[in-house]
């Protein structure tokens, strides 16, 4: 297990503008008259949700970006279908006062075109360059070889202009998976693995563990902040705060059981260790803490 109290981090969440996707397919097999009681849909049947990034920096100065959002490179039919403005991490940058020559690593939950489409960006020319010169990009070896073929329910989300300029700087990560290749769980089910033993260190007091389901390499992020809570940053095993619940699945993940069977013994990890979570696409507050709802399950309590 990475040794998360050696070294400290000082965050902040960066709103790196706002996207808005098919309610249907953010909430999988939910009816719509249970989903739109808890948020309502434009005409189009899109609900608004953020691309929320963070901006870590150590007690050195070193500055690490989690996340980066869809970036500034779909075409004006896609920016039209999802709601995109001009906005990116790279504006959410400039407003914290970074430089994106500051930035010394990159770290995606998965390689996703609105999460992983800011870490490139077009030049002036017109070519398309990495948006963060001098930094590593890390993510799970399983993601980046499901991206390079495609291996996902939707056809236009791992895309090749957001992943051939960052391939020689990537650093490919091995975490395990809870459960052992071709193990399929109970609905209930436990790891057999600890916790601890999952987790794998991406830089010092930074560490990813595998969350499979919505993609099969997808990772949460965590670390120890100045203030000594541990920060755990949730993909979208649960991107908003009605992502809670153990149905709620979206329409896009690969596998919505196993995204089931993981946001459980996550839940549970993150009441029994009291991690402070920030959920990667919640418009409102992010920050929230997990527990128990006296019926089995969890629900998310906000947090400062």
């Amino acid at each position: 297990m990475p040794d998360s109290a050696a070294t400290r981090y000082r965050w902040r969440v960066l709103r790196a503008g706002s996207i808005k996707l098919d309610g249907g397919g953010m909430f999988g097999i939910i009816p719509r008259p249970i989903w739109t009681r808890l948020v309502t849909p434009d005409e189009q049947g899109r609900i608004t949700l953020s691309h929320n990034c963070l901006l870590l920096e150590s007690s050195a100065g070193q500055r690490i970006l989690v996340e980066s959002g869809s970036g500034n490179k779909l075409d004006a039919k896609s920016k039209a279908i999802y709601g995109l403005g001009d906005f990116t991490v790279i504006d959410a940058l400039r407003e914290a006062d970074c430089d994106v020559r500051q930035i010394s690593h990159a770290i995606v939950t998965h390689l996703h075109f609105d999460h992983a489409g800011g870490l490139t960006r077009f030049a002036d020319d017109g070519q398309v360059v990495p948006s963060f010169p001098d930094a590593t990009i890390h993510v799970q070896r399983r993601e980046w070889d499901d991206a390079l073929i495609n291996r996902s329910t939707m056809t236009r989300t791992y895309l090749p202009e957001n992943l051939s300029p960052i391939r020689d700087r990537l650093r490919l990560l091995d975490g395990p998976p809870p459960f052992a290749p071709g193990y399929v769980p109970k609905r209930d089910e436990a790891p057999a693995s600890n916790l601890q033993s999952r987790q794998r260190e991406i830089l010092p007091g930074i560490w990813g563990l595998v969350v499979p389901g919505h993609t099969w390499g997808q990772q949460a992020i965590g670390f120890t902040d100045d203030r000594g809570r541990v920060v755990v940053f949730t993909p979208d095993l649960m991107p908003t705060v009605h992502h809670v619940g153990a149905a709620y699945n979206l329409g896009y993940d690969v596998e919505p059981f196993i995204s089931m069977v993981t946001r459980r013994w996550f839940l549970h990890a993150a009441v029994e260790n009291d991690w402070l979570l920030v959920l990667n696409h919640e418009p409102g507050n992010p920050l929230m803490r997990a527990v128990e709802d006296g019926k089995g399950w969890f629900k998310l309590v906000e947090a400062q």
